[in-house]
Protein backbone atom coordinates (compact mmCIF):
# COMPACT_ATOMS: atom_id res chain seq x y z
CA UNK A 1 0.00 0.00 0.00
CA UNK A 2 0.64 3.17 -0.88
CA UNK A 3 1.02 6.27 1.86
CA UNK A 4 0.22 10.09 1.16
CA UNK A 5 3.12 12.00 0.44
CA UNK A 6 1.56 14.15 4.17
CA UNK A 7 1.67 10.55 6.15
CA UNK A 8 5.03 10.30 4.83
CA UNK A 9 6.15 12.96 6.62
CA UNK A 10 4.89 12.13 9.90
CA UNK A 11 6.27 8.76 9.49
CA UNK A 12 9.77 10.55 8.71
CA UNK A 13 8.78 12.42 11.90
CA UNK A 14 8.63 9.59 14.40
CA UNK A 15 11.48 8.80 13.42
CA UNK A 16 13.06 11.41 13.70
CA UNK A 17 14.05 12.39 10.79
CA UNK A 18 13.82 16.40 10.41
CA UNK A 19 11.13 18.29 7.80
CA UNK A 20 10.03 21.37 7.10
CA UNK A 21 7.50 22.87 8.88
CA UNK A 22 3.79 21.62 6.97
CA UNK A 23 0.49 20.54 7.48
CA UNK A 24 -2.46 18.72 5.88
CA UNK A 25 -5.54 20.70 4.76
CA UNK A 26 -8.64 19.45 3.15
CA UNK A 27 -10.55 23.10 2.76
CA UNK A 28 -9.19 25.95 1.51
CA UNK A 29 -9.60 27.80 5.05
CA UNK A 30 -7.08 25.62 6.76
CA UNK A 31 -4.96 25.98 3.79
CA UNK A 32 -4.65 29.38 4.73
CA UNK A 33 -4.35 28.84 8.80
CA UNK A 34 -1.37 26.47 8.02
CA UNK A 35 0.28 28.83 6.05
CA UNK A 36 -0.44 31.46 8.52
CA UNK A 37 1.30 29.07 10.97
CA UNK A 38 4.49 28.72 8.85
CA UNK A 39 4.21 32.11 8.61
CA UNK A 40 6.57 33.02 5.74
CA UNK A 41 6.23 31.41 1.66
CA UNK A 42 4.77 28.34 1.43
CA UNK A 43 4.55 25.27 -1.17
CA UNK A 44 0.92 23.84 -1.95
CA UNK A 45 1.27 20.20 -2.90
CA UNK A 46 -2.14 17.77 -4.26
CA UNK A 47 -2.16 14.95 -2.14
CA UNK A 48 -2.47 11.98 -5.30
CA UNK A 49 -1.36 8.79 -5.08
CA UNK A 50 0.01 9.28 -8.55
CA UNK A 51 2.82 11.23 -10.49
CA UNK A 52 2.87 14.17 -12.60
CA UNK A 53 1.80 16.51 -9.67
CA UNK A 54 3.69 19.79 -11.08
CA UNK A 55 3.32 19.29 -14.54
CA UNK A 56 -0.57 19.03 -13.93
CA UNK A 57 -0.60 22.10 -11.65
CA UNK A 58 -0.78 20.28 -8.41
CA UNK A 59 2.00 22.34 -6.83
CA UNK A 60 2.12 25.86 -6.32
CA UNK A 61 3.96 28.23 -4.30
CA UNK A 62 2.41 31.34 -2.60
CA UNK A 63 4.18 33.93 -0.71
CA UNK A 64 1.21 34.74 1.31
CA UNK A 65 -1.71 33.13 3.54
CA UNK A 66 -4.48 34.60 1.27
CA UNK A 67 -2.45 33.27 -1.70
CA UNK A 68 -2.25 30.06 -0.09
CA UNK A 69 -5.92 29.87 0.18
CA UNK A 70 -6.28 30.59 -3.62
CA UNK A 71 -4.14 28.17 -4.27
CA UNK A 72 -5.61 25.48 -2.27
CA UNK A 73 -8.75 26.25 -3.37
CA UNK A 74 -7.75 25.38 -7.26
CA UNK A 75 -5.59 22.55 -6.38
CA UNK A 76 -8.50 20.67 -4.11
CA UNK A 77 -10.42 21.19 -7.34
CA UNK A 78 -7.90 19.62 -9.93
CA UNK A 79 -8.32 15.87 -10.70
CA UNK A 80 -4.34 14.50 -11.85
CA UNK A 81 -4.01 11.35 -14.25
CA UNK A 82 -7.76 10.34 -12.69
CA UNK A 83 -7.66 10.89 -9.15
CA UNK A 84 -8.69 13.62 -7.07
CA UNK A 85 -6.69 14.89 -3.99
CA UNK A 86 -6.79 13.83 -0.79
CA UNK A 87 -6.26 16.86 0.49
CA UNK A 88 -3.34 19.41 0.03
CA UNK A 89 -0.15 19.36 1.95
CA UNK A 90 0.91 23.28 2.94
CA UNK A 91 4.64 23.41 3.67
CA UNK A 92 7.32 25.94 4.58
CA UNK A 93 9.15 27.19 1.39
CA UNK A 94 13.06 26.40 2.40
CA UNK A 95 15.60 28.09 1.14
CA UNK A 96 17.84 25.29 -0.80
CA UNK A 97 21.83 25.44 -0.69
CA UNK A 98 22.04 21.55 -2.23
CA UNK A 99 19.93 18.45 -3.25
CA UNK A 100 20.20 15.07 -2.69
CA UNK A 101 18.37 12.24 -2.49
CA UNK A 102 18.14 9.39 -0.37
CA UNK A 103 16.61 6.41 -0.38
CA UNK A 104 15.86 2.51 0.80
CA UNK A 105 14.25 -0.49 -1.66
CA UNK A 106 14.26 -4.09 -2.07
CA UNK A 107 16.59 -5.65 -4.18
CA UNK A 108 14.25 -8.78 -5.42
CA UNK A 109 18.10 -10.26 -6.71
CA UNK A 110 19.92 -10.59 -3.39
CA UNK A 111 16.51 -10.55 -1.38
CA UNK A 112 17.84 -7.64 0.63
CA UNK A 113 17.23 -4.59 0.93
CA UNK A 114 19.20 -1.70 -0.25
CA UNK A 115 20.22 1.65 0.50
CA UNK A 116 20.40 4.50 -2.75
CA UNK A 117 21.78 8.09 -2.20
CA UNK A 118 22.62 10.54 -5.18
CA UNK A 119 24.33 14.11 -4.64
CA UNK A 120 21.21 14.92 -7.59
CA UNK A 121 18.31 14.78 -5.77
CA UNK A 122 14.91 16.63 -7.21
CA UNK A 123 14.99 14.19 -10.10
CA UNK A 124 13.98 11.23 -10.91
CA UNK A 125 16.29 8.62 -9.69
CA UNK A 126 16.02 6.44 -12.43
CA UNK A 127 17.77 9.26 -14.60
CA UNK A 128 20.35 10.20 -12.61
CA UNK A 129 21.07 6.21 -13.05
CA UNK A 130 20.89 6.32 -16.55
CA UNK A 131 22.64 9.44 -17.21
CA UNK A 132 25.24 10.17 -14.11
CA UNK A 133 25.76 6.68 -12.15
CA UNK A 134 29.22 8.10 -11.10
CA UNK A 135 26.58 9.85 -8.56
CA UNK A 136 24.77 7.01 -7.28
CA UNK A 137 25.86 5.51 -4.07
CA UNK A 138 24.49 2.10 -3.24
CA UNK A 139 24.83 -0.86 -0.50
CA UNK A 140 23.15 -3.64 0.54
CA UNK A 141 22.25 -4.12 4.19
CA UNK A 142 20.75 -7.09 6.80
CA UNK A 143 17.28 -7.10 7.85
CA UNK A 144 18.36 -9.75 10.54
CA UNK A 145 21.97 -8.40 11.97
CA UNK A 146 21.87 -5.14 14.10
CA UNK A 147 22.26 -2.11 11.77
CA UNK A 148 25.55 -1.00 11.57
CA UNK A 149 25.68 3.38 10.37
CA UNK A 150 28.88 2.64 8.60
CA UNK A 151 27.27 1.54 5.77
CA UNK A 152 24.98 4.45 4.90
CA UNK A 153 28.23 6.00 5.47
CA UNK A 154 29.89 4.11 2.76
CA UNK A 155 26.99 4.93 0.88
CA UNK A 156 27.23 8.22 0.86
CA UNK A 157 30.44 8.22 -0.23
CA UNK A 158 30.15 6.49 -3.20
CA UNK A 159 29.26 9.91 -4.24
CA UNK A 160 32.01 11.62 -3.51
CA UNK A 161 30.72 13.18 -0.21
CA UNK A 162 33.45 14.19 2.52
CA UNK A 163 33.94 15.89 5.52
CA UNK A 164 30.57 17.60 7.52
CA UNK A 165 28.00 16.61 4.70
CA UNK A 166 29.35 12.75 4.79
CA UNK A 167 28.78 13.33 8.92
CA UNK A 168 25.23 14.85 8.89
CA UNK A 169 23.37 12.78 6.10
CA UNK A 170 24.92 9.14 7.68
CA UNK A 171 21.94 9.35 10.52
CA UNK A 172 19.29 10.11 8.41
CA UNK A 173 20.14 7.41 5.81
CA UNK A 174 21.01 4.98 8.90
CA UNK A 175 17.00 6.21 10.01
CA UNK A 176 15.47 5.81 7.00
CA UNK A 177 16.94 1.93 6.57
CA UNK A 178 15.70 1.47 10.50
CA UNK A 179 12.18 2.99 9.75
CA UNK A 180 12.14 0.82 6.34
CA UNK A 181 12.82 -2.60 7.98
CA UNK A 182 10.36 -1.70 11.23
CA UNK A 183 7.24 -0.72 8.91
CA UNK A 184 7.86 -3.95 6.25
CA UNK A 185 8.38 -1.20 3.95
CA UNK A 186 8.78 -1.76 -0.24
CA UNK A 187 9.97 1.70 -0.27
CA UNK A 188 11.38 4.73 1.46
CA UNK A 189 12.67 7.76 -0.29
CA UNK A 190 13.09 10.84 0.31
CA UNK A 191 13.66 13.52 -2.86
CA UNK A 192 14.62 15.31 -2.51
CA UNK A 193 16.14 15.64 1.16
CA UNK A 194 17.80 19.35 0.89
CA UNK A 195 20.98 21.11 2.59
CA UNK A 196 19.68 24.47 4.08
CA UNK A 197 21.61 27.51 3.61
CA UNK A 198 22.26 27.04 6.88
CA UNK A 199 24.11 23.97 6.56
CA UNK A 200 21.65 21.85 8.58
CA UNK A 201 19.48 18.89 6.43
CA UNK A 202 15.38 18.68 5.99
CA UNK A 203 13.29 16.13 4.02
CA UNK A 204 11.69 18.60 1.85
CA UNK A 205 9.28 15.51 -0.50
CA UNK A 206 8.74 12.04 1.09
CA UNK A 207 7.26 8.56 -0.60
CA UNK A 208 6.80 5.51 0.97
CA UNK A 209 5.48 1.82 0.21
CA UNK A 210 4.46 -0.45 2.75
CA UNK A 211 3.93 -4.62 2.27
CA UNK A 212 0.09 -5.00 2.26
CA UNK A 213 0.53 -8.35 4.17
CA UNK A 214 1.99 -6.25 6.68
CA UNK A 215 -1.02 -4.47 7.90
CA UNK A 216 -2.17 -6.08 10.79
CA UNK A 217 1.02 -5.60 12.41
CA UNK A 218 0.99 -1.93 11.75
CA UNK A 219 -2.64 -0.85 13.08
CA UNK A 220 -1.37 1.25 15.46
CA UNK A 221 0.43 3.27 12.94
CA UNK A 222 -2.63 3.09 10.06
CA UNK A 223 -5.03 4.05 12.86
CA UNK A 224 -2.92 6.95 14.15
CA UNK A 225 -2.73 8.12 10.17
CA UNK A 226 -6.15 7.75 9.69
CA UNK A 227 -6.00 4.85 7.18
CA UNK A 228 -9.40 2.83 6.86
CA UNK A 229 -8.96 -1.11 6.51
CA UNK A 230 -10.81 -0.72 3.37
CA UNK A 231 -8.43 1.37 1.52
CA UNK A 232 -6.38 -0.55 -0.68
CA UNK A 233 -4.30 2.32 -1.76
CA UNK A 234 -2.86 1.48 -4.96
CA UNK A 235 -1.10 3.51 -7.70
CA UNK A 236 -5.08 3.39 -9.06
CA UNK A 237 -7.99 2.95 -8.22
CA UNK A 238 -9.30 -0.67 -9.42
CA UNK A 239 -11.43 -1.00 -12.68
CA UNK A 240 -14.27 -3.07 -12.10
CA UNK A 241 -12.94 -6.02 -14.05
CA UNK A 242 -10.31 -6.46 -11.08
CA UNK A 243 -13.18 -5.70 -8.29
CA UNK A 244 -15.18 -8.51 -10.18
CA UNK A 245 -11.98 -10.57 -9.92
CA UNK A 246 -11.80 -10.25 -6.44
CA UNK A 247 -15.07 -10.55 -5.86
CA UNK A 248 -15.00 -14.02 -7.20
CA UNK A 249 -11.80 -14.87 -5.01
CA UNK A 250 -13.60 -14.06 -1.61
CA UNK A 251 -17.00 -15.77 -2.47
CA UNK A 252 -15.34 -19.71 -2.12
CA UNK A 253 -12.38 -20.15 -0.19
CA UNK A 254 -11.24 -22.95 -2.20
CA UNK A 255 -8.33 -22.06 -3.82
CA UNK A 256 -6.91 -18.65 -5.34
CA UNK A 257 -8.06 -16.51 -7.63
CA UNK A 258 -5.94 -13.71 -6.99
CA UNK A 259 -4.20 -10.38 -8.36
CA UNK A 260 -6.58 -9.67 -11.26
CA UNK A 261 -5.17 -7.18 -12.86
CA UNK A 262 -6.56 -5.11 -16.06
CA UNK A 263 -4.84 -4.78 -19.08
CA UNK A 264 -5.58 -3.57 -22.62
CA UNK A 265 -4.56 -6.17 -24.99
CA UNK A 266 -6.20 -8.84 -26.70
CA UNK A 267 -4.88 -12.38 -25.45
CA UNK A 268 -6.59 -13.43 -22.09
CA UNK A 269 -4.50 -14.97 -19.23
CA UNK A 270 -5.07 -17.30 -17.01
CA UNK A 271 -2.06 -18.39 -15.28
CA UNK A 272 -0.53 -19.86 -12.23
CA UNK A 273 2.26 -20.67 -10.19
CA UNK A 274 3.64 -17.84 -8.42
CA UNK A 275 6.41 -16.52 -9.65
CA UNK A 276 6.09 -18.57 -12.97
CA UNK A 277 2.76 -16.67 -13.67
CA UNK A 278 5.12 -13.36 -13.49
CA UNK A 279 7.63 -15.61 -15.89
CA UNK A 280 4.82 -16.52 -18.17
CA UNK A 281 3.32 -13.10 -18.24
CA UNK A 282 6.53 -11.43 -19.14
CA UNK A 283 7.22 -14.35 -21.78
CA UNK A 284 3.74 -13.32 -23.60
CA UNK A 285 5.48 -9.79 -23.81
CA UNK A 286 8.62 -11.22 -24.75
CA UNK A 287 7.24 -12.91 -27.91
CA UNK A 288 5.25 -9.86 -28.71
CA UNK A 289 1.99 -10.69 -27.40
CA UNK A 290 -0.57 -8.51 -25.87
CA UNK A 291 -1.91 -9.58 -22.50
CA UNK A 292 -5.75 -8.43 -21.55
CA UNK A 293 -5.02 -9.14 -18.03
CA UNK A 294 -2.80 -10.59 -15.42
CA UNK A 295 -4.15 -12.98 -12.79
CA UNK A 296 -3.20 -16.00 -10.54
CA UNK A 297 -5.36 -19.42 -10.38
CA UNK A 298 -3.65 -21.99 -8.29
CA UNK A 299 -4.17 -23.47 -4.79
CA UNK A 300 -6.78 -26.39 -6.21
CA UNK A 301 -9.35 -23.92 -6.31
CA UNK A 302 -13.03 -25.15 -7.20
CA UNK A 303 -14.10 -26.02 -10.90
CA UNK A 304 -16.88 -23.12 -10.20
CA UNK A 305 -13.62 -20.72 -9.34
CA UNK A 306 -11.66 -21.90 -12.21
CA UNK A 307 -14.70 -20.83 -14.70
CA UNK A 308 -15.72 -17.71 -12.83
CA UNK A 309 -12.38 -16.37 -13.29
CA UNK A 310 -12.79 -17.49 -17.16
CA UNK A 311 -16.08 -16.47 -17.81
CA UNK A 312 -14.44 -13.09 -16.46
CA UNK A 313 -11.06 -12.98 -18.81
CA UNK A 314 -13.07 -14.32 -22.05
CA UNK A 315 -15.97 -11.43 -21.60
CA UNK A 316 -13.13 -8.82 -21.34
CA UNK A 317 -13.27 -5.96 -24.65
CA UNK A 318 -11.05 -7.15 -26.81
CA UNK A 319 -9.89 -10.61 -25.89
CA UNK A 320 -10.02 -13.09 -28.43
CA UNK A 321 -8.47 -15.98 -27.53
CA UNK A 322 -7.10 -17.01 -23.94
CA UNK A 323 -3.73 -18.74 -22.50
CA UNK A 324 -4.23 -21.05 -19.50
CA UNK A 325 -1.01 -21.51 -18.17
CA UNK A 326 1.25 -22.49 -15.40
CA UNK A 327 4.78 -23.74 -14.02
CA UNK A 328 5.11 -27.33 -12.73
CA UNK A 329 3.08 -27.52 -10.33
CA UNK A 330 2.21 -30.46 -7.19
CA UNK A 331 -1.02 -29.02 -5.87
CA UNK A 332 -2.94 -27.43 -8.53
CA UNK A 333 -4.84 -30.52 -10.15
CA UNK A 334 -4.77 -30.49 -13.99
CA UNK A 335 -7.89 -31.79 -14.46
CA UNK A 336 -10.11 -29.51 -12.00
CA UNK A 337 -8.81 -26.52 -13.75
CA UNK A 338 -9.22 -28.23 -17.33
CA UNK A 339 -12.84 -28.64 -16.51
CA UNK A 340 -13.40 -25.00 -14.94
CA UNK A 341 -11.96 -22.68 -18.36
CA UNK A 342 -13.82 -25.41 -20.42
CA UNK A 343 -16.94 -25.48 -18.33
CA UNK A 344 -16.52 -21.09 -18.89
CA UNK A 345 -16.05 -21.60 -22.74
CA UNK A 346 -19.36 -23.89 -23.52
CA UNK A 347 -21.40 -21.98 -20.97
CA UNK A 348 -20.73 -18.57 -22.80
CA UNK A 349 -20.75 -20.45 -26.39
CA UNK A 350 -17.66 -20.42 -27.21
CA UNK A 351 -15.96 -23.43 -29.32
CA UNK A 352 -13.23 -24.28 -26.46
CA UNK A 353 -10.93 -25.67 -29.08
CA UNK A 354 -10.95 -22.05 -30.70
CA UNK A 355 -10.63 -19.69 -27.79
CA UNK A 356 -8.13 -21.64 -25.88
CA UNK A 357 -5.07 -20.62 -27.46
CA UNK A 358 -2.93 -23.26 -25.20
CA UNK A 359 -3.24 -25.15 -22.43
CA UNK A 360 0.00 -25.66 -20.50
CA UNK A 361 -0.17 -27.17 -16.99
CA UNK A 362 1.03 -30.11 -15.68
CA UNK A 363 1.18 -31.42 -12.31
CA UNK A 364 -1.79 -33.58 -10.43
CA UNK A 365 -4.15 -35.66 -11.97
CA UNK A 366 -2.96 -34.75 -15.55
CA UNK A 367 -3.65 -37.30 -17.46
CA UNK A 368 -7.15 -36.41 -16.54
CA UNK A 369 -6.93 -33.31 -17.27
CA UNK A 370 -5.63 -34.10 -20.63
CA UNK A 371 -8.27 -36.26 -21.88
CA UNK A 372 -11.05 -33.77 -20.90
CA UNK A 373 -9.01 -31.30 -23.25
CA UNK A 374 -8.42 -33.38 -25.96
CA UNK A 375 -12.16 -34.44 -25.91
CA UNK A 376 -13.13 -30.85 -26.50
CA UNK A 377 -9.81 -30.30 -28.90
CA UNK A 378 -7.52 -27.97 -27.03
CA UNK A 379 -4.32 -27.89 -27.52
CA UNK A 380 -1.92 -28.76 -24.11
CA UNK A 381 1.11 -28.96 -23.45
CA UNK A 382 2.97 -31.22 -21.02
CA UNK A 383 6.17 -30.44 -18.93
CA UNK A 384 8.22 -31.05 -21.85
CA UNK A 385 7.75 -27.90 -23.53
CA UNK A 386 9.20 -24.51 -21.73
CA UNK A 387 6.76 -21.73 -20.46
CA UNK A 388 8.24 -20.17 -22.86
CA UNK A 389 7.35 -22.22 -26.22
CA UNK A 390 3.75 -21.93 -25.09
CA UNK A 391 3.58 -18.55 -24.65
CA UNK A 392 5.18 -18.32 -27.78
CA UNK A 393 2.52 -20.44 -29.84
CA UNK A 394 -0.44 -18.90 -27.61
CA UNK A 395 1.04 -15.30 -29.27
CA UNK A 396 1.17 -17.06 -32.80
CA UNK A 397 -2.57 -18.17 -32.55
CA UNK A 398 -3.91 -14.70 -31.58
CA UNK A 399 -1.83 -13.12 -33.91
CA UNK A 400 -3.17 -15.26 -36.63
CA UNK A 401 -0.31 -17.38 -37.30
CA UNK A 402 0.29 -21.29 -36.43
CA UNK A 403 -2.12 -23.94 -37.39
CA UNK A 404 -4.54 -24.90 -34.83
CA UNK A 405 -4.35 -28.24 -33.69
CA UNK A 406 -6.12 -30.62 -31.12
CA UNK A 407 -3.75 -32.79 -28.36
CA UNK A 408 -0.63 -32.78 -27.04
CA UNK A 409 2.39 -31.20 -27.53
CA UNK A 410 5.42 -33.07 -26.48
CA UNK A 411 9.07 -31.18 -27.42
CA UNK A 412 9.69 -31.48 -31.27
CA UNK A 413 6.63 -33.62 -32.01
CA UNK A 414 5.12 -33.07 -34.93
CA UNK A 415 1.25 -32.94 -35.93
CA UNK A 416 1.39 -36.30 -37.69
CA UNK A 417 2.52 -37.90 -34.71
CA UNK A 418 -0.08 -36.48 -32.55
CA UNK A 419 -2.99 -38.71 -31.32
CA UNK A 420 -6.42 -37.69 -32.57
CA UNK A 421 -9.24 -36.19 -30.54
CA UNK A 422 -12.53 -36.00 -30.87
CA UNK A 423 -13.98 -32.33 -31.71
CA UNK A 424 -16.94 -30.99 -30.03
CA UNK A 425 -17.69 -27.66 -31.31
CA UNK A 426 -19.11 -25.42 -28.39
CA UNK A 427 -21.44 -28.19 -27.24
CA UNK A 428 -21.14 -30.79 -24.61
CA UNK A 429 -21.80 -30.73 -20.57
CA UNK A 430 -18.77 -30.19 -18.11
CA UNK A 431 -19.26 -32.14 -14.76
CA UNK A 432 -18.74 -29.92 -11.51
CA UNK A 433 -15.73 -32.53 -10.32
Amino acid sequence: MRFFEYESRRILERERIPITQSGHATTPEEARRIADEVGGPVVIKSQVLTGGRMKAGGVKFAETPEECEAYARDILALEINGHVPRGVLVAAKAPIAQEYYAGVIYDGVRKLPTFVFSDMGGIDIEEVAETHPEHIGRGHFSTVLPHMDFRAKDAIAQTGLTGRELTRLTPILSALARLFVKYDMTLAEINPLVRLEDGSFVAVDAHMDMENEARPRHKALLAELGVGEDETREAREATPFEIEGERIDSVDHRGVAGNVTEFDGNLGLVIGAGGGSLTLFDAVRRHGGRPANYCEIGGNPSVSKAANLTKLVLQKPGVEKIAVMMSIVSNTRVDIVARGVIKACVELGFDPAEKIAIFRIPGAWEEEGFKILERYGVEYADRSVSMHEAARIAVEKVSGGGADGAGPLRGEETDAEKPPAERLAGAGEVVEG
